[in-house]
């Protein structure tokens, strides 16, 4: 073993990219491994994951496991270590899957204490576990169906709308999860990118002024180490014309012990800055998220939730709700419920569009407004976000706007524009 390139993977500073090769993982080096003198600025450990460091990880201290960089280390990378917390024979729908290297497989320890002793109808096991349904293909399917890398002009960089970009930052996530629209980037690249990778995605922003907000996403930039991402958010921020930097993550729902008390004091130096977190299911609502959240909202950034709708996941009203209140719980305001994006092999996850209607005509009047999110397809071929409502306007009669309100009834609004001078 290269001990050389051990101590690189758990460096958290410089230049050096916090990425640990799979056969590193779990080795007994890198399981007692921790930065001496890092303190991991997290200590939330809810009951439930306290029993499970108890019966999986025994020998491993709060300091351990409240660190992100153990948490990534020590993250679940094959099916024989899964197997240790759930019994494929109730999970797996086909056993060569299990002989299958084809579809990547990554759950840190935290988020994988949700699924311990699961069956197969579990929610984030259904999120998060490989499946053989992956390998079919349906029509319709892409390996990019949003023509991200059409829109690309330089490496890194998605321009679809006139004023704002998307930047890649990474490829690497600390959690897979099976729907994902870059599962194709994520599956090849497993690495950050570094400094040097960014310039030219910087130098285009710089050049072109009409661009006011950046969205970093990726993989997860979260998972970069801290002076790589403060380098990039200190970066964008001295482009005069960039008003606003937005960071799309899932770190504060798999990895929250990411969210440490230094990491949140750096975030802050670049407001305005605001932060979109993946959401699947109200399971993942946990004493550990809701600390993470309230770090990140206390320093003042607002945080918005994006949810995929699922099917057999979270395709019902009472569960979209249940996770929608409890995201206002937390402090984070639901955004987007997005259609599934016909990725390959996503046809067992995705639901027709009349699902996630339903639960939008579910929800309205049923709960605060604030609890209701923006349904929302991200077209195929690049089309961007198209917005998809109830019908409520049922026409006109004569004068008036015929309007049906959340329990079915009828009303009457005078659609009429006084011309007279």
């Amino acid at each position: 073993m290269n001990e050389k390139l051990i101590e690189e993977c758990i460096s958290a500073e410089g230049d050096v990219p916090l990425v640990v090769p799979d056969n590193l993982v779990m080795s007994g080096y890198l399981k007692n491994s921790l930065p001496k003198n890092k303190h991991p600025e997290f200590s939330t450990i809810s009951p439930n994951t306290r029993k499970f460091i108890n019966r999986h990880f025994p020998g491993v201290s709060d300091e351990q496991w409240n660190s992100w960089r153990w948490q990534i280390k020590n993250s679940y990378i094959s099916f024989s270590q899964l197997n240790k917390i759930i019994d494929f024979r109730r999970v797996i729908d086909d056993q060569s899957i299990l002989d299958n290297d084809k579809l990547p497989l990554r759950i840190t320890p935290y988020y994988a204490s949700l699924i311990e002793g699961a069956g197969a109808n579990h929610p984030i096991v259904k999120g998060v576990v490989p499946s053989i349904k992956e390998l079919y293909q349906t029509p319709g399917e892409a390996s990019d169906p949003l023509h991200e890398e059409n829109c690309s002009p330089v490496p890194n960089i998605v321009h679809r709308y006139p004023d704002r970009v998307l930047f890649l930052a990474t490829g690497f996530c600390s959690t897979y999860c099976r729907y994902c629209t870059r599962s194709h980037m994520v599956a090849k690249d497993k690495m950050h990118y570094g400094k040097a990778a960014w310039q030219p995605g910087l130098e285009y922003i710089r050049n072109n002024k009409a661009v006011r907000d950046v969205l970093i996403s990726g993989g997860d930039p979260l998972t970069m180490p801290e002076a790589h991402l403060e380098y990039l958010l200190e970066s964008l921020r001295a482009i005069p014309h960039v008003e606003i930097i937005r960071i799309g993550t899932k770190v504060p729902v798999v990895l929250p012990q990411r969210i440490t008390s230094s990491f949140v004091n750096m975030l802050r130096r670049y407001h305005p800055l605001f932060m979109s977190i993946h959401f699947m299911h109200p399971l993942e609502l946990t004493p550990e998220v809701h600390e993470a959240c309230t770090r990140l909202a206390n320093a003042g950034i607002p945080l918005g939730s994006q949810t995929v709708l699922l099917k057999g996941i979270n395709d019902s009203v009472p569960v979209m709700t249940k996770l929608m209140q409890g995201l206002l719980r937390n402090r984070v305001r639901p955004y987007y419920i997005y259609q599934c994006d016909p990725i390959l092999g996503s046809g067992h996850f995705r639901t027709t569009v009349k699902a996630g209607l339903d639960i939008i005509r579910g929800m309205r009047g049923y709960t605060s407004g604030y609890a209701i999110p923006h349904f929302v397809i991200d077209a195929p071929g690049g089309g961007g976000k198209i917005p998809l409502l109830p019908e409520y306007a049922l026409g006109h009669e004569g004068d008036n706007l015929v309007l049906q309100n959340y329990e079915g009834k009828r009303f009457y609004y005078p659609d009429v524009v006084d011309t007279a001078d």
